[in-house]
């Protein structure tokens, strides 16, 4: 080949194939500068087509309407609770408090953020939530001249009506509109509504502190709200107001040394709403927790107005649980008496087929105690979560350390101070029953009538905590507190009067879940709002509920509620199964208990009066009443009696499948014989002890710092001979031969 023919064929190896011909740089650099002259061409078309609106009439409030089932209006709320200020009226440091929390950059930008406003396109489009980095300028004109609604078509006016608006107003203007317009919690709207909602005082008095706060408060005014926020929350709280302070220092409007010397300052306790009082302040604030949690939005969207709530809450109930409560606790308790001015009540009454609550009540009034006691989570239930260990027992047909199926009519050791065993080994947990009395062999019968603690921490390692836990869960408790510990048998986690009607309402309901709901419907300017159904699956078989609630019986029957509720002269006939529960060192009083067609959940929580030492702290309520202690047998129990027996159906009958427990009839007479012998000393269990727990996380090794939690005085203990034993329809163990249960002693 010759030189020429060479250099030809060098010239073809080089030329580019049909792809690389196609995509060259020059041609891909070309294309991208095309497509950013089309960006730029297309917003210059934006910023000429879009204009600065007039104000949006939802920056203003509108009213909520609040309805009882009935029909009958029973609040509005919205009109009234904002104030504009002038920017001249707040303090020149309150004023950078919002632009350190907000919009450090704010006097210098041009009134957008291009990343931050980039990044809320990408996330609406793309459906991962809300925008980050919006300036003040931003949330002005959304909160201003736009809509709440996370759209990209909302965005994009946001990005050009910001730009517009900087060059048209001043950065005073803009911020003065800000601070005016946003939402603050509390259903206050503005600096000087937040302002009095939190500090009472007007925002021209407010100092850096409080103002660094109500700037905290604009990332999430709910959670941040300290009369309401969690541990989390609160610490959360304090983390965005030191933020805020710090980024004050930097930007030189605060010197080091007066913000070293800043203390967070607490928010006074909130005020009610105007016009809400008492029990209807209770309902609003639930109602409306209720509304915003279902539908998904935000504080703001729902407090810009236009909502109809309806409330399931039955009028006629309501005013027979407050009756109930005024003629059986507040009647008995006396101004002067240092106990009395502890008590708190809280209760809820839940429609177990339909999940509507028909009647709460959340304590003296709204303007008197702020926190609602029927849905606050913060005390113990004590004993009345026992049904769920049986139901979790039941449930996945668990058996003894001797490999006895767990049934009413299975003996356990009754002991007092008796230590658990798992896998034959003492886990260093021994609970005392109440007084320390003990039982000797004792049926799970007995042992929920009398409340027998050292059974159930038993039956909790029989089961195992992680599937304890797990029932809890499914019935309706916040698995927040849900921590596999062996303690937690004594039901020393949070719980509610209404998340306890839920778990109760669920064992009423055959197994299938019930989740309260205190709001019946909802519309939106007039069209209806899709609410969750308050029915769920079946979370829990019928044969164990059933089960459950036939041995509820007998605790009402001949147990710790036998004076109260069995033998109230109010009663007439009506089918009831209940559980009574009283916490460590009587800070809390509950009974829990259900007919065929009502479910109530009534709690008592020691809690110190707002003029001591002890405000807020959970305190002991013994004396209270006149009383040595108040248990859950006593004030709870006959609460509940009285408003339940003048409430509910006096035909109704449980329809319970299941042949166990003290609701239905013994299908024989003969006595059960424990399979195995009992130790001869109750008190000294036949295992070897040791002191190293097992690993496993349904033997949880932990031990409670304080005292576990006691129960209702009960009778003089006495050895039962047993109850027949019987079926509710999981088969037997083969292995067991017969139907004697064995001693539950590990």
């Amino acid at each position: 080949m010759g030189r020429a023919d060479a250099r030809k064929a060098r010239k073809r190896e080089a030329r580019p194939s049909g792809i690389r011909r196609l995509f060259t740089w020059k041609k891909l650099l070309g294309a991208l500068f095309g497509f950013v002259l089309l960006i730029m061409g297309a917003f210059v078309v934006l910023y000429m087509v879009i204009s600065v609106p007039e104000g949006n009439p939802d920056a203003e409030l509108q009213s909520n309407v609040y309805k009882y089932s009935n029909g009958d209006t029973m609040a509005r709320t919205g009109q009234v609770n904002r104030e504009i200020v002038d920017l001249s009226e707040v303090d020149k440091e309150v004023q950078h408090t919002f632009v350190a929390a907000e919009n450090k950059s704010f006097y210098q930008d041009k009134g957008v953020d291009l990343k931050g406003t980039a990044r809320g396109v990408l996330n609406t489009v793309t459906g991962k939530g809300k925008q980050g980095g919006s300036t003040i300028t931003q949330q002005y004109v959304k909160n201003y001249y736009l809509t709440q609604d996370q759209t990209v078509t909302r965005k994009l006016k946001e990005l050009v009506i910001s730009l517009k608006v900087d060059r048209k107003k001043s950065k005073d203007e803009i911020l003065a509109g800000y601070i005016n317009t946003s939402f603050y919690g509390r259903s206050s709207w503005g600096i000087q509504a937040a302002a009095q909602a939190y500090y009472n005082t007007d925002a021209s008095k407010l100092n850096v502190a409080q103002g660094a706060y109500l700037a905290a408060l604009l990332q999430a005014p709910n959670q941040y709200d300290w009369a309401i926020a969690s541990d989390t929350g609160k610490k959360l709280a304090k983390q965005r107001w030191n933020y805020v302070l710090d980024n004050m220092v930097e930007k030189h409007w605060l010197s080091a040394s007066a913000r070293q010397g800043m203390k967070f300052p607490v928010p006074k306790e909130p005020k009610a709403a105007a016009g809400l009082q008492g029990q209807e302040g209770y309902l609003y604030t639930a109602a409306r927790a209720e509304v915003i949690k279902d539908l998904n939005i935000t504080d703001e969207q729902f407090d810009a107005g236009g909502y109809t709530i309806t409330l399931n809450i039955d009028r006629k109930k309501q005013k027979q649980l407050e009756k109930s409560v005024k003629q059986q606790l507040t009647s008995n308790l006396k101004s002067g008496r240092k106990a009395d001015a502890r008590v708190q009540a809280g209760a809820a009454s839940v429609d177990p087929k339909t999940g509507k609550v028909l009647a709460m009540y959340g304590g003296a009034g709204i303007e008197k105690h702020w926190r609602n006691n029927a849905t606050r989570t913060d005390y113990q239930p004590a004993s009345t979560f026992k049904p769920i260990i049986l139901a979790a027992a039941l449930e996945s047909n668990a058996k003894t350390q001797t490999g006895q199926s767990i049934k009413a009519s299975t003996i356990y050791d009754g002991t007092s101070g008796r230590q658990v065993v798992a896998d034959g080994t003492k886990v260093g947990f021994g609970p005392p029953n109440e007084d320390k009395q003990s039982y000797g062999p004792v049926t799970v019968q007995t042992a929920m009538n009398k409340s027998v603690n050292s059974v159930f921490a038993q039956m909790g390692a029989d089961v195992g905590m992680d599937q304890v836990m797990a029932m809890a869960k499914k019935l309706g408790m916040d698995d927040a507190d849900l921590k596999p510990y062996y303690a937690q048998t004594l039901g020393t986690m949070g719980a509610s009067p209404l998340e306890m009607a839920g778990v109760y309402a669920t064992l009423d309901n055959h197994g299938k879940q019930v989740t309260p709901q205190i709001v019946k419907s909802v519309t939106k300017q007039g069209e209806p709002v899709d609410l969750p159904p308050a029915i769920g699956e079946q979370v829990l078989s019928r044969g164990a509920a059933d089960s459950v609630t036939s041995v509820l019986t007998g605790v009402v029957d001949d147990g710790t509620a036998k004076t109260s509720v069995r033998d109230n002269p109010a009663r007439d006939g009506q089918k009831v199964a209940g559980k009574t529960g009283t916490s460590d060192k009587n800070r809390s009083a509950w009974f829990t208990g259900y007919t065929p067609d009502l479910v109530t959940s009534v709690g008592l929580f020691g809690e110190g009066a707002q003029d001591t030492a002890e405000k807020n702290q959970q305190v002991s309520m013994a004396g209270a009443g006149g009383r040595p202690r108040v248990d859950g047998g006593s004030f709870p129990a006959l609460i509940w009696a009285q408003y339940t027996f003048n409430s509910t159906s006096t035909s109704a009958k449980f329809d319970l499948d299941t042949d166990m427990g003290a609701g239905v009839e013994p299908t024989t007479t003969a006595p059960a014989t424990p399979s195995t012998t009992p130790p001869s000393s109750p008190s000294t269990p036949s295992d070897t002890p040791t002191t190293t727990p097992p690993s496993s996380p349904s033997t949880p090794s932990d031990t409670p710092t304080t005292t576990p939690p006691t129960d209702e005085p009960t009778d003089t203990p006495t050895t039962p001979t047993g109850p027949p034993s019987g079926s509710w329809g999981i088969p037997e163990n083969p292995v067991d031969g017969n139907n004697n249960d064995g001693l539950g002693d590990g």
